[in-house]
């Protein structure tokens, strides 16, 4: 036998095939809590569309104003990452966050990480995936890989495909699932791709000499596609929404080469943007920026009149809340039309697990932009903030059926494992419309602290919820309590103190503390100057704890617990052993900025 066939056999218990930001969170969550895993990228770097190789900034729901009173910025993995990023890449360095999301999953113990393995075959037996076939060209090797539970996080869902899962693709007509914004016929045609690019002011005269196969625009082509910066290219800059994205990728990114270039072409030497001269491109990409493919078929599919209605899924798993954003197929040659059409959702909305669990694949999960969803759901779902806290909501519940020894096609359908997944990402960081983390020991505590304000009462860090929950666009209000939800000490406190008493002591064997890092403004690695500056980036929110002490009163006396110091996470867990736990004390030394103290959440278990 040829030793190229010779496959090597591995087994997991969770297969993750894609590692853009849906497939990382997917694998660190399920990674954290419990599970083995094994990640597989057919790319040298992860991160997807927010990688070095195309550049696209993550957005999700806290595109929608500056400053919002409902803090809708996603938190839990995502914001882990963003905040690392912020902290460590003031430059705004794309291969920076390449390094982050590569570190974050080398740290997890039961997380195995394969770069450059692309997977080209699946075993099927009576509606259950077996075993994949994955090639790792690099090192010439060939792997099977059983698992239990796999997850398409591919985008294109090569998995599923191979794995002959049910999907869709193209837009559906209105009359399908009722939806207004939906056209009258159904057609095959998508969202295109976009390339990237970026470039600097030289502070000298830079040419530019277009290759002969670039194509030509004129202003008025571009009449409604902005170009008046450079810094950073243009999504706009989009073809191929007319064609098979999958089989026609190497010509639509030619084609995107030639647009591109084009474009810069026009900015260059079409006499309209002669301030454009000292500037010359520094990157551009190769690899088109994807938005649409396949669509899986799930046990249920996302349409818009769920996100409109915000509807209260018993088994939200995530949330989104990006505008409803379509594209006209044509993309840029669609010169009489804006290049967008983005009515936005009145609230926050929730996405079901159903609309991750295959129709006809037993052990078949998916998360991202191959998400079970029509094209209008599909059109806000499909950006990377949204993808991510899909993939965080995907992985805990993985993780949380294999513990309970269930298979997928029972752990879905059980309301009580359904809602201890819920209950564990609220507990790490995660966010779910209209619900609040119940399991919490420190809610039979009474609180006190050295001062509070009125918008910022103590008692709060107990009641559950870990954002604020008001404003025209927020959470659905029927679903959430509406307030700060925080503690916030005085201004002129000198020595702010947050404590907990329990007149019964209890036991426990972990502390968490959930912080505040500015919810409500936008926090994400961009290079367009604009962006940037809605931001706090290059440094820890101000809002965050820089340094405190937490200090424990137990059966053996008090204990100081941890001196944390130029912390910038949101979220901090403790492993203790308090037995009869009496008082809980948090004291603040120092704010990364602000001036009073805040805390969300106290947890304890």
């Amino acid at each position: 036998m040829d030793k190229r066939q010779q496959r090597q056999a591995l087994k997991t218990q969770i297969l993750v095939a894609g590692g853009g930001i849906t497939g990382v969170a997917a694998a660190l969550a399920a990674a954290r809590n419990g599970a083995q895993v094994i990640l597989c990228q057919d790319r040298p770097v992860l991160g997807g569309n927010a990688s070095s190789e195309i550049r696209m900034n993550i957005s999700g729901s806290s595109a929608i104003g500056k400053v919002l009173e409902t803090e809708r910025r996603e938190s839990g993995i995502l914001e882990e990452i963003m905040l690392e990023c912020s902290v460590r890449n003031p430059q705004r360095s794309a291969s920076m966050l390449d390094l982050i999301l590569y570190e974050k999953c080398r740290a997890e113990a039961n997380l195995t990480l394969m770069l450059n393995t692309a997977l080209v075959g699946a075993e099927v037996e009576e509606e259950r995936i077996r075993s994949v076939h994955v090639v790792r060209e690099s090192t010439q090797d060939d792997y099977d890989i059983t698992a239990d539970i796999f997850v398409d996080c591919t985008g294109d869902g090569r998995l599923g495909f191979e794995a002959g899962a049910l999907y869709t693709t193209g837009r559906e007509a209105s009359y399908e699932y009722g939806e207004d914004s939906a056209n009258e016929n159904r057609d095959a045609y998508a969202l295109g791709s976009s390339l990237l690019f970026t470039s600097r002011d030289m502070g000298r005269p830079m040419p530019f000499t277009p290759p002969v196969w670039a194509r030509s625009f004129s202003e008025e082509d571009l009449k409604f596609r902005n170009h008046s910066t450079w810094e950073f290219g243009y999504w706009w800059v989009e073809f191929g929404g007319m064609l098979d994205t999958i089989k026609d990728n190497e010509f639509i990114r030619d084609e995107l080469l030639a647009i591109m270039l084009g474009v810069w072409d026009h900015i260059k030497n079409s006499g309209n943007h002669p301030e454009s001269a000292n500037w010359a491109l520094d990157w551009f990409g190769f690899v088109p920026g994807k938005r649409e493919s396949r669509r899986f078929i799930g046990q249920h599919v996302l349409n818009q009149n769920d996100i409109q209605q915000a509807v209260d899924f018993a088994d939200t798993i995530a949330y989104g809340g990006w505008s409803m954003d379509t594209h006209p197929p044509r993309g840029i040659d669609a010169k009489e039309e804006k290049p967008c059409h983005q009515p936005y959702t009145p609230y926050l909305y929730s996405i079901p697990l159903r609309s991750m669990i295959s129709r006809n694949i037993k052990n078949l999960m998916f998360a991202g932009r191959n998400l079970s969803a029509t094209h209008i759901a599909f059109s806000s779902i499909r950006v990377m903030g949204t993808c991510a806290v899909m993939g965080e909501g995907l992985g805990t519940f993985a993780a949380v059926a294999l513990k309970h020894s269930l298979p997928l096609e029972q752990a879905w359908v059980n309301q009580a494992i359904v809602e201890e997944a819920q209950q564990q990402l609220l507990r790490q960081g995660a966010f779910l419309p209209g619900r609040k983390l119940e399991t919490n020991r420190a809610k039979a505590a009474s609180v006190a602290a050295s001062s509070e304000q009125e918008q910022g009462r103590a008692e709060w860090v107990t009641d559950g919820h870990t954002r604020s929950a008001h404003g025209e666009k927020g959470v659905r209000p029927d679903l959430t309590e509406a307030g700060t939800h925080r503690w916030m000490s005085e201004p002129g406190d000198a020595a702010p103190w947050l404590e907990l008493r329990w007149e019964q002591p209890v036991d426990v064997t972990s502390v968490s503390l959930v912080l505040d890092t500015g919810l409500h403004r936008w926090l994400t690695l961009c290079h367009l100057d604009s962006i940037q500056k809605l931001m706090q980036w290059g440094q820890p929110q101000e809002e965050t704890l820089k340094e405190f002490k937490l200090l424990a009163e137990h059966e053996d006396g008090v204990t100081e617990i941890a001196h944390v110091r130029n912390n910038y996470q949101r979220l901090l867990h403790f492993r203790v052993d308090l037995k009869q736990l009496s008082r809980l004390r948090v004291e603040v030394i120092e704010t990364n900025g602000l001036d009073h103290a805040r805390v969300m959440e106290v947890v304890c278990e």
